[in-house]
């Protein structure tokens, strides 16, 4: 196939619309179900590589779930400890430890799933039944990965009563050096992003604690690798082998380390206690949980249990989880990383960070505040590397 002719372009009003090679050579992917919008294939397209990238720096297979191209997480393929498989919505999925492939997804799903609604997934391994069988209760708009096994192929094809999209692109594809777009009728061209992000990224330490253990190295690689496609500014909070918060697309770098922290606490929130034992009504689908638990950890969370409210959400009221609860919780947590794809301007983010659980930074360096910053990390006792290289994404 050399091209493919798209329904439309971003939106309904912009027409024609196709994906093709310029050079005239076949396009590297195929379609097996579905037929993907021009949106659908940036994010297939950004999310294949990010997925490329983290298994062949970590050696793990790796899963993220995609929303208007960023990520809302990534992750490897470790197993789920049980209070995350519940506040993941998979501790029914049966296999699901014998399977890295459906871990990296659950997780990667699991860990913003307001965002992740409608996602697009990509995979770096072949599809297994197991990782079909989590896709097929999820609300999604496609898949991408280099195949499927046939029975988790037939699986998805029974999503969207048969019209669920399905990409299969050569793993092998390697895409040419140079690339080219056009904005307002003006070519624009650039060196493709080859930066490869690895260990050797962390070895410039600049705080007082040069503590930086295997695992924390991984989560950063995470993080970054998360940032190297993901809507700049960006900042992005990681832990245990998966990104738990992304903040995308903002002007302010402040801004996106409190966008990304919250949805970090959110993470952590939703596998406290008082979360999982929410005394749901047993006819509330996911989606509606998920939501219900959005506002519940939330300042807003008389909006669900106000009385004439919960009732329809819950078999009896629960108690509110208190500003002060939740502040006791999350200062208990600590080993958080977190990636930034520029310098950090200004002390404030390292403040903000801390609040989240950040122990271990990475960021390119060079603010004329660097000391500033440095101060403020070894104030709270943490590791920081300067890797030198900015990871901005448009």
């Amino acid at each position: 196939m050399k091209e493919f002719e798209l329904k439309y372009g971003c939106n309904p009003n912009q027409k024609p619309a196709k994906i093709y090679m310029a050079d005239g050579t076949e396009l590297p992917i195929e379609i097996l179900c579905g037929r993907p919008g021009y949106i659908n294939f940036l994010d297939a397209l950004n999310s294949w590589q990010l997925v490329k990238e983290l298994k062949e720096a970590l050696g793990m297979p790796a899963a993220t779930s995609f929303k208007h191209v960023s990520p809302t997480s990534a992750a490897v393929g470790t197993p789920l400890p049980e209070k995350l498989k519940k506040a993941c919505f998979v501790d029914d999925i049966a296999g699901l430890d014998d399977s890295p492939l459906a871990c990296a997804y659950a997780r990667a799903r699991g860990t913003d799933r307001m965002s992740s609604f409608g996602d697009w997934i990509a995979l770096s391994d072949v599809c297994d039944v197991t990782t079909a069988m989590l896709i097929k209760r999820e609300v999604s708009d496609g898949i991408i990965a280099p195949g499927y096994e046939p029975e988790a192929l037939e699986i998805l094809k029974t999503k969207k009563k048969g019209n669920y999209n399905i990409v299969k692109i050569d793993p092998n594809y390697v895409c040419a050096e140079i690339e080219e777009k056009q904005v307002y009728g003006i070519t624009f061209r650039q060196g493709h992003n080859n930066f490869a992000i690895n260990n050797e990224l962390l070895d410039n330490i600049v705080t007082e604690n040069k503590n930086f253990p295997d695992s924390a190295k991984r989560d950063l690689i995470i993080a970054l690798i998360t940032l190297k496609y993901t809507q700049s500014n960006s900042v992005c909070y990681a832990v245990d082998g998966q990104a738990i918060g992304v903040g995308a697309g903002q002007q302010s770098r402040i801004h996106c380390t409190r966008l990304a922290g919250g949805k970090a606490d959110n993470w952590h929130l939703r596998q406290s206690d008082k979360v999982l034992d929410l005394p749901f009504l047993p006819t509330l689908g996911r989606p509606d949980r998920d939501n219900v638990i959005d506002v519940y950890i939330s300042e807003d969370w008389d909006d669900v249990l106000a009385d004439g409210a919960w009732q329809k959400y819950f078999t009896e009221r629960p108690e509110p989880f208190t500003k002060e609860e939740k502040r006791a919780y999350l200062d208990a947590i600590s080993g958080v990383a977190l990636g930034s794809d520029a310098f950090f301007p200004f002390d404030d983010n390292i403040i903000r960070a801390r609040r989240s659980g950040v122990s271990y930074i990475a960021e390119p360096g060079g603010s004329i505040r660097d000391d500033v910053v440095i101060e403020a990390a070894d104030k709270f006792g943490m590791t920081m590397a300067f890797t030198g290289m900015r990871l901005f994404h448009h």
